[in-house]
């Protein structure tokens, strides 16, 4: 017989396809139900002096995309390394959370551990354009609740990564505000796609920084 032919697909091809579909759809719902409860995590976290400077938003679909398009131009604006890197790791992710602190205020312990004596002489973020005089109270505050986000992800079997890198460029693209903003990307595979990554494997590299 001369030609082509085309085979038609038989039950078992069309059960086999639905059936894979299906399953990608399902880890995708599992997943986005995962980042939230991985907010939850972090909004339950414990704070200093019981006073909440953390926010949450969690991002997925064609939000994802835009993030990822936005780390590869800023990396590239920048001059910097692994962030197209990075960006393909959140671009293969179903969920990202997005951690910030949004305008924290000193605790008043008069700790000196942010280098002034009492906390009435740290500088507001209000009053700095690079939001770096941060009580570190409330740094640790956002460190604990990344923490604890990232907790609730291994107990429910999302491979993920606490990663700075989206976190800058989500806050630099109005993703979310904050002075300090860190990213929690989640996904499910037979592999984790968050480590054994190509790139420049150099200093903050090896930390997923």
């Amino acid at each position: 017989m001369g030609g082509g032919y085309y085979a038609y697909p038989t039950y078992l091809d069309v059960h086999v396809t639905d059936a894979a579909t299906e399953k990608v759809e399902l880890l995708k719902d599992a997943l986005r139900m995962v980042a939230d409860l991985m907010a939850l995590s972090a909004c339950t976290a414990p704070k200093t002096l019981g006073q909440d400077f953390v926010s949450a938003r969690v991002i997925s679909g064609d939000e994802l995309n835009k993030l990822a398009d936005a780390m590869e131009r800023y990396g590239e604006e920048k001059g910097l390394v692994n962030f197209d890197r990075d960006a393909e790791s959140i671009r293969a992710s179903t969920a990202l959370l997005l951690l910030s602190l949004e305008h924290p205020e000193p605790a008043g312990l008069n700790c000196g551990n942010c280098g002034y004596g009492q906390c009435s002489k740290l500088k507001s973020t209000a009053d700095s354009p690079s939001g770096m005089h941060l009580c570190v109270w409330r740094v640790l505050d956002l460190g604990i609740a990344l923490g604890s986000a990232a907790k609730t992800a291994g107990l429910l079997n999302a491979d993920n990564r606490i990663m700075g890198r989206p976190g800058t460029v989500a806050r630099e693209i109005g993703m979310i505000k904050g002075e300090l903003v860190i990213g929690i990307p989640i996904s499910a595979t037979s592999k984790s796609i968050y480590f054994d990554r190509t790139g420049n494997q150099s200093g903050h590299a090896k930390l997923g920084m």
